[in-house]
């Protein structure tokens, strides 16, 4: 009778614990969620949350600061356990650090970082040592082609005020200087458009003669890059190289349409993230800052790695 009350009593424990687990609700504000590297984010964080019985809700704020704060307001008025944030940029991010603090709401920021450090953890990429080997990349084929001594490399940024923008241009830079190759010029994205990355693109190519490759800090807006190389009659001439992924380079790479990338893993991330919420709910250690590798991929590297891209970098199970 002594045993069969204890089995009883333990079995009550574990369901009152699992009871706790599946109410607890986290939200994800994301700055723009049209943007597919935040889809592949937003799947990780989902996945996680549904294995550990977590009810989440994602909202997107359109890349506009009014939103990020409207979308805040919602989450805390709907009485949410954690909260996963990638904001805007790395200043809006205090804000909303501060007023999340006001209601004990713990925050892990997921990429873009934060000029305060008053989160839970702060889950990101090795923006700065991802960005230096694929600069290592380019200089190589240009080393190969012999258009490194006079040949400009021009880059279409994210906005340097994000902390992981800083980051990626400080590393690239570092590559090219140790080859002394020289940068053509900078211009910094606002809409993430089509037309801003072609028109960006023909303002390195019309102002730059010598300019011999384009490097964008994003992925999704290839095609604007392409294109602009294309119209201005300069295909073989002028090589693009991109950070982050999308599905259609795992063909571009290897027939040289795309010389390399950057990829990060934003499923991974996505999951991390959700993973220091869990470890906070159950009182485990929580790493306060994690870099999570960035996969510097050539045509040299792809199908060694083509398993790792297709999971963490796409978010594609097979």
């Amino acid at each position: 009778m002594k045993i069969n009350k204890i089995i009883l009593f333990l079995f009550l424990f574990l369901c009152s614990l699992n009871a706790n687990q599946s109410n607890k609700k986290i939200v994800y504000i994301v700055s723009d969620l049209e943007i597919p590297f935040w889809q592949i984010m937003s799947k990780g964080i989902k996945e996680k949350a549904n294995e550990f019985g977590y009810e989440v809700d994602i909202y997107s704020s359109q890349n506009l600061k009014k939103n990020e704060l409207e979308n805040l307001a919602i989450a805390l008025s709907s009485k949410i356990d954690g909260l996963v944030i990638s904001p805007i940029n790395s200043s809006s991010a205090v804000t909303l650090l501060e007023i999340a603090k006001t209601k004990n709401v713990p925050v892990v920021i997921a990429d873009i970082g934060s000029d305060s450090e008053d989160y839970l953890s702060f889950i990101s990429s090795d923006n700065q040592n991802g960005a230096y080997e694929l600069g290592k990349i380019l200089t190589k084929y240009m080393k190969e082609l012999e258009i490194n001594k006079e040949g400009t490399v021009g880059i279409i940024a994210i906005p340097q005020k994000r902390a992981n923008g800083k980051a990626r241009t400080l590393g690239f830079m570092e590559a090219l200087n140790e080859e002394n190759i020289k940068s053509a010029g900078l211009y910094q994205q606002v809409d993430f458009s089509y037309k801003e990355t072609y028109n960006y693109s023909k303002k390195l190519i019309d102002e730059n003669k010598n300019l011999r490759a384009i490097w964008l800090q994003g992925s999704d807006k290839y095609k604007g890059a392409l294109d602009a190389i294309k119209d201005s009659k300069k295909e073989g001439e002028i090589a693009l190289i991109c950070f982050d992924a999308e599905p259609e380079f795992l063909e571009m790479i290897p027939k040289g349409i795309l010389i390399g990338s950057a990829m990060q893993q934003p499923y991974l991330m996505g999951q991390e993230a959700v993973i220091s919420l869990d470890n906070f709910f159950n009182k485990k250690e929580v790493t306060k800052e994690k870099k999570l590798p960035i996969l510097a991929i050539s045509k040299d590297n792809i199908e060694e790695k083509l398993q790792t891209i297709k999971l963490n970098v796409l978010g594609i199970k097979e």
